[in-house]
């Protein structure tokens, strides 16, 4: 019995030893993979957060031409060449952003392009394929600031948000774990993790109406 209590106690000084090892590598390496990331969106949580510091005025650009008219004068509105206007309208007038609304009214078509802090939105007569074009772009800080949101950015950067969420819960889950084996600093560890919740509730309480 002895023998077997001596190997139990070891067993789980090892454990704990290698569970401590292990949360301190994965906090560190994890919160250094991520720096950029977490940096951008501190820093773009605070310029969304006050957006009036920011503001830029926008750039409007308008632009007008002429496409093929047998793109959009045709009876049948499911014949209209969707693809052919949006590639002519990227190719010739530099569009950027994705196809956010493709409307077909009576007398014209109008394609509005969205993207981090851009816009574009292109009015098309389906009589003889005359177009005006106004492209708006609202400078850095709201292309930063739509990113932070994940504003018409793309499934790709939509995963870069997913991921990001899960490094910083896993940054904060490894923090726990590692205050859990340090003995000096363990309870003042935790008094100060539930001071933080109490805070931002009262703050919650206090300034949410």
């Amino acid at each position: 019995m002895p023998g077997k209590n001596k190997a139990a106690k070891h067993h789980k000084a090892a454990w704990k030893k290698r569970t401590a090892a292990v949360s301190r590598w994965l906090h560190i390496y994890l919160s250094m993979v991520s720096f950029a990331i977490l940096l951008f969106f501190a820093v773009t949580g605070f310029t969304l957060n006050h957006a009036d510091w920011f503001g830029n005025k926008p750039q409007i650009k308008k632009i007008s031409g002429d496409m093929d008219a047998k793109w959009v004068n045709v009876k049948d509105t499911n014949l209209v060449a969707k693809l052919q206007i949006v590639e002519f309208l990227r190719k010739t007038n530099g569009i950027k952003g994705n196809v956010s609304d493709f409307r077909i009214d009576d007398g014209d078509v109008s394609v509005s392009f969205n993207g981090p802090g851009y816009a574009a939105d292109t009015y098309i007569n389906r009589n003889n394929g005359r177009y005006k074009l106004t492209e708006t772009r609202f400078g850095l800080v709201a292309v930063l600031n739509d990113l932070h949101k994940g504003r018409d950015a793309g499934k790709g950067w939509a995963w870069v948000i997913d991921i990001t969420a899960i490094f910083m819960a896993l940054v904060s889950l490894t923090g726990i774990v590692m205050i859990c084996f340090m003995k000096k600093k363990r309870f003042s560890g935790f008094v100060m993790a539930a001071a933080g919740i109490v805070i931002v509730y009262v703050i919650y309480l206090t300034f949410v109406k």
